[in-house]
């Protein structure tokens, strides 16, 4: 950024607690607030213990995703829960509010209180700066998890949007046998055209018992019990997909199956770059909007 701002970072994992690092990095006065078991120093950076002078903030920014699976803040680096309402009625729309993966709820109670609550991940950039450590964190999974090489081992990846694209291409590159399985012709063409062989999604049944792992990139049911029943036991299956992934998990656990439901991998195996990427997406917002 061209000037030094104040941020606060709200909740979050730890592609928060690295962000708020980097951002103090940069030179910005930045606060954390519900992050206080994750402790670092850097200039400039601060942990608040309430939110008494987050109304000095220049902008605000929420964790990935806003709220846990509880209904309050996510904040699983904290040690007490915190209702979304408390953080949002000490905010004013003079401030720029992000958050990450806005559900219609959290969105409706900016709203409601005459704040714009923006996405950060709805963007194409950040999009595009996760699907690369999903795609090494696929990786490392299948390495830990596989009883074989990755080298000569037959892969199928479900979608081939841009974790697919990516993930199938660190596959292809070791030497694994990449099928791709995808619903648009056009992503198939491309991945002919990539050096996969390449089968429609509406195929799936009945052609999966030839896979030591498979991939799912999708966020819908498509590997349900009839599709699992043609999977060997000894095949490793790894969901990439957010809620509600692509896998049936009690059918899945009744046929004896081994799956991996990989949820929020870039903060998990890369939270510097995931931290990264989010920081330059707000920066990008920020100019956008003339902050």
């Amino acid at each position: 950024m061209e000037r030094e701002l104040n941020f606060w970072v709200v909740g979050g994992d730890l592609r928060q607690a690295k962000l708020a690092q980097l951002l103090a990095e940069d030179g910005h006065t930045v606060h954390t607030y519900a992050l206080e078991e994750h402790r670092q120093q850097a200039p400039g950076l601060s942990q608040a213990a309430n939110l008494e002078q987050v109304e000095r903030a220049d902008c605000v920014i929420l964790p990935l995703p806003v709220l846990g699976e509880d209904g309050l803040l996510n904040a699983p680096l904290s040690s007490s829960g915190r209702p979304l309402e408390t953080i949002l009625d000490r905010l004013s729309h003079q401030q720029f509010l992000c958050g990450g993966r806005v559900p219609p709820a959290a969105r409706e109670m900016a709203r409601a209180r005459g704040l714009e609550l923006w996405d950060y991940f709805a963007r194409e950039e950040l999009a595009v700066a996760n699907a690369v450590p999903t795609a090494e964190g696929a990786l490392q999974l299948a390495m830990e998890h596989l009883p074989i090489t990755i080298h000569g081992a037959r892969v199928l990846i479900l979608g081939f949007g841009r974790v697919g694209r990516l993930t199938a291409q660190r596959f292809h590159a070791l030497g694994a046998q990449v099928c791709v399985a995808a619903r648009k012709y056009e992503q198939l063409s491309w991945a002919r055209a990539m050096g996969f062989q390449a089968e429609h999604l509406s195929q799936l049944k009945g052609w999966l018992c030839g896979y030591d792992l498979i991939l799912n990139t999708v966020p819908a049911r498509l590997l349900g019990r009839e599709e699992l029943a043609d999977v060997r036991e000894e095949c490793l299956i790894l969901d990439l997909a957010s809620n509600p992934g692509g896998v049936d998990l009690q059918a899945a656990g009744q046929l004896g199956l081994t799956v991996i439901w990989a949820l929020s991998l870039p903060g998990k195996v890369a939270p510097v770059t995931a931290g990264a990427a989010i920081r330059d997406t707000i920066y990008n917002m920020l100019r956008e909007a003339g902050r």
